[in-house]
């Protein structure tokens, strides 16, 4: 799936971050430095340090997941219905002499 496709992280994606962050919570507030909290959850150390920042300003509600990022679509589900049924007929369809979509194609 491509990030125009509403791509990038699934559902159980950012879960998966939203855990290891928490796990990065429990180990600051025992006391873990971050560069140790880095090495043991295996992410880098400017991740460790901005969580630790988070975490001290709010909380491990401060790590939670925010959703997905982007901008959220314009159109409506009607909309991308017919987008969809549109581009499945295929640019020949629609007088282009080739199969191939392009943005220019697709805007027009």
């Amino acid at each position: 799936m491509r990030y125009a496709d509403g791509g990038g992280l699934t559902v159980q994606g950012r879960a998966r971050r939203e855990a290891v962050r928490v796990q990065a919570a429990d180990l600051f507030a025992a006391g873990v430095d971050p560069v140790e909290v880095a090495r043991r959850l295996r992410v880098s150390t400017k991740s460790a340090y901005q969580w630790k920042r988070r975490w001290q300003a709010g909380g491990v509600t401060a790590l939670a997941s925010r959703g997905p990022s982007g901008a959220s679509c314009r159109l409506s589900d009607r909309q991308l219905d017919r987008l969809r049924v549109e581009l499945d007929r295929g640019p020949a369809a629609h007088g282009w002499p080739d199969q191939r979509w392009t943005l220019a194609r697709v805007t027009l």
